[in-house]
């Protein structure tokens, strides 16, 4: 590695960025992609507590709270899951309830914003860059609705879009531009790891200073190329079982489709249900067969991983199991 390059985000997000002195990285992107100056004042645990042994934990890399007393979250995501706009609802839904007492008003709900940050992907869409939040239009009118809120003993107009979460994905790997604004700078950055000498981006130029590679320790070093070994490793596998996936579903698509469309058609007597029947049946098969393929490629990885001695967290990193998971293989 040469003298200028820069540690990948998602490391410095699990073990750099919560550091207050490092706090200006963070607040860089946060700043880019809300178009206003934020400034972070804590990291706050990002591990849900479970209040039951069937409660899911809420897993994420980065949650943290503004001086508007707002929430962050951020998440990078390496690969594939079928069911990830579920995951980052529930991620935003429990933050939510975490963060409100028993007994409190309502008005205590925080607003959330979350983050995603993935290099997979998620499905159709030419940009790299989506933003959803919450707008209640009229259905006859087309009018925006705002509502009376109360704040400082002052009754004033609030849009729902201030109260509800705000969602960002940034599809990383669609990013294929010259970067030219701040938000294309810090694409290039997530996927690139570019940053330019002369960049005036917020938060990139914190990033020059504390994610050098060359700044680690050789303990840290070492870590790291591990890795960025496992990453490249976990890509090679996952592209593969894509392959296995896609074939496996087809064949499994054709087969199960055949069979519910004739037994459709027979039931009904009509040509047209042989056809949703074939339809439905590849859908299912295909979606089926490449879950299938993803979760064993994931675990095969994490067998191979270990075997290497690399150490349960970064493979919980890298292919997205769980530690309690990993031990078990």
């Amino acid at each position: 590695m040469n003298n200028n390059q820069y540690i990948r985000f998602d490391w410095a997000a699990k073990r750099i960025l919560r550091d207050k002195a490092n706090f200006g990285v963070l607040e860089g992107l946060v700043t880019v992609l809300l178009n206003e100056e934020i400034r972070i004042i804590e990291i706050l645990e990002s591990e849900g507590n479970q209040e039951t042994a069937d409660d899911k934990f809420n897993r994420v890399d980065i949650k943290a709270r503004n001086s508007k007393d707002e929430i962050i979250i951020v998440e990078i995501q390496l690969t594939r899951e079928l069911y990830y706009l579920e995951r980052i609802l529930y991620g935003v839904a429990k933050a939510i309830t975490e963060h409100i007492s028993l007994g409190d008003k309502y008005d205590k709900v925080k607003k959330i914003y979350s983050i995603n940050i993935l290099y997979f992907d998620l499905g159709k869409g030419a940009d790299y860059l989506y933003h959803g939040q919450t707008v209640f239009r009229g259905v006859h009118t087309n009018d925006t609705l705002v509502i009376n809120t109360k704040e400082s003993d002052v009754i004033r107009m609030k849009a729902p879009s201030e109260i509800f979460p705000e969602y960002f994905i940034i599809r990383v790997n669609e990013f294929n531009k010259v970067a030219t604004t701040p938000l294309e700078e810090w694409l290039d950055y997530l996927k690139n790891g570019h940053i330019k000498d002369d960049t005036t981006a917020p938060g990139l130029n914190e990033a020059k200073r504390k994610l050098q590679y060359m700044a680690m320790t050789r303990q840290e070093k070492l870590a790291y190329d591990r890795h960025i070994d496992a990453i490249m490793i976990q890509n090679d596998v996952i592209d593969t079982a894509k392959l296995e996936g896609l074939v496996e579903g087809r064949t499994l698509g054709r087969a199960e489709g055949r069979a519910e469309g004739r037994a459709e058609g027979r039931a009904e007597g009509l040509v047209e249900g042989r056809a949703e029947g074939l339809a439905e049946g590849r859908s299912e098969g295909l979606v089926e067969g490449i879950e299938k393929g993803i979760t064993e490629a994931k675990l095969t990885h994490a067998r191979s991983l270990k075997a290497h001695g690399i150490s349960n967290d970064i493979i919980s990193d890298v292919t997205g199991l769980s530690i309690e998971e990993i031990t078990k293989l």
